[in-house]
């Protein structure tokens, strides 16, 4: 298994280790080791699947309070997936991230606490999964507009209009939304 830096320093791509044959594959696509010797979370309370059509566009969401890291798969179809550091006083902060994920590459990405998180669908459908850190809370789940020109997220729109939720149509832009948790200077491993 390989854990690939981005350009987000926290953000990382997991790429599973594939062994194939005329009868198919097998990976492992998750390992406590692994994660462990990565400095990644090894401990997630809460396994959630959605189930897209092409033009959805989901987020961006995160969670105050017991914010939520997310360890994010397409198990099929195409998505781009995006992550955007929310964390003030964040090095990195209002910066951004994307990824296209595809059930044949069997990559996950990983997105930290403090991290705002959306897909959009390019596939007919898409199957996205994903294991969190703290369980959801519906009180606490907010959203910052998708579209927001500070941030300046090159969705793959053209050709057509996305398709959002009535929540995620009304989300705040970034300056006017509540945000996790400040940064905090992450601790060097050893």
């Amino acid at each position: 298994m390989q854990v690939l830096d981005t350009p987000l320093s926290e953000v990382k791509l997991v790429r599973p280790k594939v062994h194939g044959d005329d009868r198919g594959w097998f990976a492992e696509i998750f390992s406590t080791r692994t994660f462990a010797e990565h400095g990644l979370p090894t401990r997630f309370v809460q396994d959630n699947q959605s189930f897209s059509r092409r033009g959805v566009l989901r987020g961006l969401h995160f969670q105050l309070g017991n914010e939520q890291g997310k360890l994010v798969r397409a198990a099929s179809g195409h998505i781009w997936d995006v992550a955007v550091d929310l964390r003030p006083g964040s090095p990195q902060f209002g910066q951004w991230a994307g990824f296209h994920l595809t059930g044949e590459t069997i990559e996950y990405l990983w997105i930290p606490e403090g991290f705002g998180h959306g897909f959009l669908v390019l596939s007919e459908t898409a199957t996205v999964m994903y294991k969190v850190t703290n369980l959801y809370d519906s009180n606490m789940e907010r959203a910052v507009r998708w579209d927001d020109p500070a941030l300046g997220i090159k969705w793959p729109i053209e050709g057509f209009e996305p398709q959002l939720s009535s929540r995620d149509l009304v989300a705040p832009l970034l300056k006017d939304a509540d945000l996790p948790s400040a940064y905090k200077e992450p601790v060097a491993r050893s």
